[in-house]
Formats: C-alpha cells, sequence, structure tokens
C-alpha cells in the first residue's frame, strides 16, 4: 500500500467511486460469499446463543458427530486451531454433557471424543436448518450442478502441500 505525502499527508482524501472487478478479482462472488456465509450460520448462531455457545461450538459439535471416537489430535487438525482454544470450547461441551472424553484403549494419555445423546440432538439442530438452506439453494438444480458445487467448495479449501 502506497504512503500519502504532500500537504494533505495527515489527511487521505475520501474516495467516492467503488471498487470494481479486476482481471484477479471478482467482488460479486466475494459478496455472495459474504452474504451467504452470514446467512449460513445465522440459524444456528441463534441456537448456540440460548446455550451460551459460540461458532467454535459448533464446529467441534459438528466433527464429533460426524467421526465419533475422533482423538483430539485429530480434531486440533482437522479445526487447524491450537490446543488452548480448543480446551476452553470442549470443557464447556463436556462439562455441559454434550461431548465425553474417553481414554485410548492402547495410550491412555491418547483422547478419543464421542458425542452424548444430547450432543447428536444438538448437531441435528444445528444442521437441519442449514440443510434447509441448502436445499433450497439447490431447488430445481440438477445432480451435476450439486457435483459441480461440491468440486466448487472443495476446491476452495485450503490443501497442506506434500513435503
Amino acid at each position: 500500500m502506497s504512503r500519502q505525502t504532500g500537504p494533505k499527508a495527515g489527511k487521505p482524501e475520501p474516495l467516492a467511486t467503488p471498487m470494481e472487478d479486476t482481471e484477479t478479482i471478482d467482488f460479486e462472488i466475494i459478496e455472495l460469499f459474504f452474504f451467504a456465509y452470514r446467512d449460513f450460520v445465522s440459524d444456528p448462531d441463534a441456537i448456540l446463543e440460548k446455550s451460551g455457545f459460540g461458532r467454535a461450538h459448533h464446529r467441534v459439535v459438528h466433527f464429533v458427530n460426524r467421526n465419533p471416537g475422533m482423538t483430539v489430535a485429530d480434531l486440533l487438525d482437522t479445526l487447524k486451531i491450537t490446543k488452548q482454544s480448543l480446551a476452553r470450547v470442549l470443557k464447556q461441551l463436556i462439562d455441559s454433557g454434550y461431548i465425553r472424553q474417553v481414554a485410548g484403549p492402547e495410550d491412555r494419555r491418547q483422547r478419543k471424543l464421542y458425542p452424548t445423546k444430547s450432543g447428536r440432538e444438538l448437531a441435528l439442530a444445528l444442521a437441519e436448518p442449514q440443510s434447509r438452506r441448502i436445499e433450497r439453494a439447490f431447488e430445481g438444480a440438477s445432480a451435476q450442478v450439486r457435483e459441480g458445487v461440491k468440486a466448487f467448495l472443495g476446491g476452495m479449501r485450503d490443501r497442506k502441500k506434500a513435503d
């Protein structure tokens, strides 16, 4: 970013023209992502707020329900967060009875995570409005379009480069 010089250096000039798409930036797609994400998480956010939970809790509940018995290390790797960030969220979910932490059968230091019945119910309650939103968006679309969207979203994910 260039720094403004001259007599008005202390007070930048306001820009009145909107940013326009370039060869490498598609602002329409970026904005659609902003709005889609905002709306996609709004229903679960409202449900989570009633329990004093947030989006981090949602991600943990989702992945533990999708992968019962996953280790804490697996969850850290999936979510790409630090142990410290996970510890508070996981403790709240365990203390609230949504997740059970069990010592590994071979290595007692290993911690495996399982949903409880109420944890499964919470995961489903969070996923149902999101699933309805997805189905509404796909209304009238072919299976090929659905596969194209899945490929596009998969392509948006960061991937570790093979060493």
